[in-house]
C-alpha cells in the first residue's frame, strides 16, 4: 500500500477514534444490561468494533 496523504491520515485517525468510542460504549451497555441475549449482542458488537479498529490501525504501520 502506498503512502497516505494528509487527508487520508486524518480520516483514518477519525475512523479509529470512532471505533474506539463505539467499542467502549457498547461494553458499558453490556455491563449495565440485565437481558442475557441483549448483553451478548452488545459484547459481540463491541468485539466487532475492536476488530475493525485494529484493522484500521494496521494501515498506520
Amino acid at each position: 500500500m502506498g503512502n497516505l496523504n494528509e487527508l487520508e491520515l486524518q480520516n483514518l485517525r477519525h475512523l479509529i477514534g470512532a471505533h474506539c468510542t463505539i467499542e467502549k460504549k457498547l461494553n458499558d451497555y453490556a455491563l449495565q444490561c440485565a437481558d442475557p441475549e441483549l448483553k451478548q449482542m452488545f459484547e459481540k458488537d463491541a468485539q466487532d468494533a475492536k476488530s475493525s479498529k485494529e484493522k484500521l490501525i494496521m494501515f498506520l504501520g
